[in-house]
């Protein structure tokens, strides 16, 4: 027979293999109850080997198997209604089976309140983290997991060994602090260029991907809850061909805040003056972020009566004093969160402070005195 000229392309599966006692018993537990196909069996006069495909994965079911039993999450929009509504199963062969939701909610934990300090020369460690970046924790505690800070900053400039992803999140922040970034969003337009003293808001679920960055980058970044999902998208190519500014994400709307376009008018606190980055707006008050410093004036003491108040100095420094607390002196890269209900001041502010203030919800009572 003459070969065919036709170039087929290359082929590659992979498989699971999981144990088995009994193959006649799983083949219908794999097929009926966990709706998987069978593409494979064999031999036919007393089968040792039956392979199922389904749900994204491909099992190899074989007699006598070293391996363990495995345990199989199955994640579906409608747990409830997959396998009789059963959450847990174990195959004939031993196999579990987890039935959960592909899209769980997103679990907002309550704040557990504390006054936090969190100062750059305690060196506190830097841990390589995703993408080669390197990240320094700003609230140990997490708050109970309701929040996390991080002080992100990439050594070397160039491209980042980035890919198209998600968060499945509540609120995130990210402000630049010094250096450049590019970055480009869905429906957002071409890569965008974030400068230090400019900020996003990552909406939820927003795709993105970090494309280039110059040398010694830094950033700040805040995400609520403190552990959230992040998903790849394979599919998406960015950018993407609509530029859609209006568009929400569960309420949302993506921001991009340029620093030197955004005017200083007086703080909620004697003594200072701020900038609106309005992400309070776009955010439907979820949260809020401004750039503080110094104007005319005695500073006071306050009070607030946000669920999470916390401030980053970006430069400067200043003394804080908080009731029933030694004062601190605070410096550029130093961090506090204040609870709701505590009473703090600001003092000894450099002509050079600058704070960011990230407060959720976006809009809460401060009380002076």
């Amino acid at each position: 027979m003459a070969k065919s000229n036709v170039d087929s392309a290359e082929e590659i599966r992979a498989e699971i293999r999981i144990p088995t006692d009994n193959l006649p018993k799983d083949i219908p537990f794999f097929t009926r109850t966990l709706k998987m196909r069978m593409d494979m069996i064999y031999p036919a006069d007393n089968p040792q080997v039956a392979v199922f495909s389904g749900h994204g994965i491909r099992l190899r079911v074989e007699r006598g198997a070293a391996e363990a039993p495995a345990t199989l999450r199955i994640l579906t929009d409608n747990p409830d209604e997959f396998a009789d509504g059963a959450r847990v199963l174990t195959a004939p062969n031993g196999t579990k089976v987890e039935i959960d939701e592909l899209n769980p909610p997103l679990v907002m934990p309550e704040t557990e309140h504390a006054f936090v300090v969190r100062r750059l020369k305690d060196q506190a460690p830097w841990v390589i983290g995703r993408a080669g970046m390197h990240y320094r924790d700003l609230i140990p505690t997490r708050l109970g997991g309701s929040i996390i800070a991080s002080h992100i900053r990439i050594p070397d400039g160039g491209p980042v060994p980035d890919m198209v992803h998600y968060h499945k999140v509540g609120f995130q922040l990210i402000f630049c602090l010094a250096g450049w970034v590019d970055v480009v969003y869905e429906d957002q337009g071409d890569t965008i260029r974030l400068h230090a003293g400019d900020c996003f808001i990552q909406p939820p679920e927003i795709r993105h991907r970090v494309l280039y960055a110059s040398e010694a980058i830094e950033v700040l970044e805040i995400g609520v809850p403190a552990e959230h999902v992040t998903e790849i998208d394979h599919d998406m190519e960015l950018p993407t061909p609509h530029f859609r500014p209006e568009r929400e994400w569960q309420g949302q709307r993506f921001v991009h805040n340029v620093g030197k376009d955004s005017p200083f008018e007086p703080f909620r606190i004697p003594g200072f003056d701020a900038r609106d980055t309005t992400i309070c707006e776009n955010t439907k008050e979820v949260a809020g972020v401004q750039v503080i410093r110094p104007a005319t004036g005695d500073t006071r003491w306050a009070r607030h009566h946000a669920d999470i108040h916390f401030t980053f100095v970006k430069t400067g420094s200043m003394v804080l004093e908080g009731e029933g607390k030694d004062p601190y002196t605070l410096e550029a890269g130093d961090a506090f969160v204040i609870p709701p209900g505590m009473e703090t001041r600001y003092s000894q502010a450099s002509d050079d402070l600058e704070l960011i203030e990230v407060s959720l919800p976006g809009a809460f009572r401060t009380e002076t005195r």
